[in-house]
């Protein structure tokens, strides 16, 4: 079990950092903006379900032998839910009225919950060598 919860935790983490430095960057230094800004519209639904199942997945298997690894790998879990179902959709919208204030703002929210679950996912699976 721990070596489940290992695997997935730093499975976790490694696609969070990956997704959010490696392949969102990609995409507009690789595309045009009118290419690059739809299709990483398409795969964020798909990132934060990653994020969702991931870190629930870790949660259960942590919470038999670290309870408190356990609570923060559910709480990234549970706090993905709501950014994927009502600020993602918020950043959608305001992109789609031409708010650049508004989508900067939600943006920028979304960056700083990004960066907290990947904080938190690192401090899990520092946990794993203490």
């Amino acid at each position: 079990m721990t070596t489940l919860a290992l695997l997935t935790t730093a499975l976790l983490f490694g696609g969070m950092v990956l997704y959010s430095f490696g392949f969102a960057a990609f995409l507009f230094t690789a595309l045009p903006a009118e290419t690059a800004g739809p299709t990483i519209r398409r795969a964020f639904p798909h990132f934060y379900l990653f994020v969702i199942a991931g870190a629930g997945l870790s949660a259960a298997f942590l919470a038999p032998a670290d309870p408190i690894s356990a609570a923060i790998m559910a709480t990234i879990a549970l706090s993905t839910i709501p950014t994927r179902q009502i600020l993602m959709p918020a950043i959608n919208a305001a992109t789609d009225a031409g708010d650049k204030r508004r989508f900067g703002m939600l943006h920028a929210l979304s960056v700083v919950i990004t960066l907290i679950h990947i904080v938190a996912a690192a401090y899990v699976l520092h946990r794993f060598i203490g």
